[in-house]
């Protein structure tokens, strides 16, 4: 890799930056949207890395998804203005309905809650996991026009076992992130 990559994730529970290589920049924006995107927009600001790389733990809603996925888009799970916007949109701008890396396979829901029950709406929208940081990430890269990519690695099913199974799984992918990271 040439040029500075950041990588940010929530908690240092999920990756230890003393293991980034050479060039590789980690900051923890901590938990939720509101974190992530004021922690995003400083890093940019400061750091002008060439690549924003996220990486942290994530529920599958679609149990295929296992260990270490890559994340094409994301969208608001959360964001519910109605009757302004249908569920998962922002009124007035639809260009922030659905952020695309255009790598990876997998659609991700972010939202400022912890999934712990089915929600239909998941399924209905093609919603394969849920984590808490990403759309945040990539609303402030795309402002700033700075490519992003994002890895989140399976920690639980978004289910009524998941704060426990999140707790086992936390720091489960940081050995396949760093060797995925390697090859980028």
């Amino acid at each position: 890799m040439s040029g500075r990559v950041l990588v940010l994730t929530a908690i240092p529970d999920e990756l230890d930056k003393a293991r980034a290589p050479s060039g590789v920049e980690v900051i923890y924006t901590g938990v939720g949207k509101v974190n992530a995107a004021s922690a995003t927009t400083l890093a940019l600001l400061a750091l002008r890395p060439r690549l924003v790389i996220n990486y942290g733990t994530a529920g599958a809603i679609v149990p295929a998804h296992r260990g270490l996925v890559e994340v094409r888009d994301v969208v608001q799970r959360d964001m519910s203005a109605e009757p302004l916007a249908p569920r998962g949109r922002t009124p007035f701008a639809p260009e922030l309905d659905r952020l695309s890396s255009r790598f990876g396979d997998v659609v991700c829901g972010t939202g400022d809650s912890f999934v712990t029950a089915t929600d239909p709406w998941l399924a209905a929208n093609g919603v394969d996991i849920v984590d808490m940081e990403l759309f945040a990430i990539a609303h402030v890269c795309e402002r700033h026009a700075v490519p992003w990519r994002a890895f989140k690695f399976i920690s639980d099913t978004a289910d009524d076992n998941a704060a426990d199974h999140w707790s086992e799984n936390v720091a489960g992918g940081e050995a396949l992130f760093w060797d995925v990271l390697k090859t980028l």
